[in-house]
């Protein structure tokens, strides 16, 4: 199934959470955080968007830093998947 958003949308999907601390401890499912670095799987065109023009300088394959609480959270084909505006990234990740 393919995917494509709309407008000025990302869809991202979420890296996995840590398994260890720093100091190596192993961490149960209760104590991982979410995650807040994803994986950019589409970007939508851009163009007019809420009456204002919107160019995406996001794009497919970026590591982007998110908010733990935006976004809107879809299952597809058992996966789990981010949809959120383009001005809700937070940054994108550079390694």
């Amino acid at each position: 199934m393919t995917i494509k958003p709309l407008g000025d949308r990302v869809l991202v999907k979420m890296t996995e959470a840590e398994e260890t601390t720093k100091s190596g401890l192993i961490l149960t499912a209760a104590a991982k955080e979410k995650p807040q670095i994803a994986e950019v799987l589409a970007v939508g065109p851009g163009g007019m968007v809420d009456g204002k023009e919107v160019t995406m300088f996001i794009k497919e394959g970026d590591k982007v830093l998110i908010s733990k609480f935006l976004g809107s959270e879809v299952k597809v084909d058992g996966q789990e998947y981010v949809f959120m505006r383009q001005g809700d990234v937070l940054a994108i990740v550079e390694e």
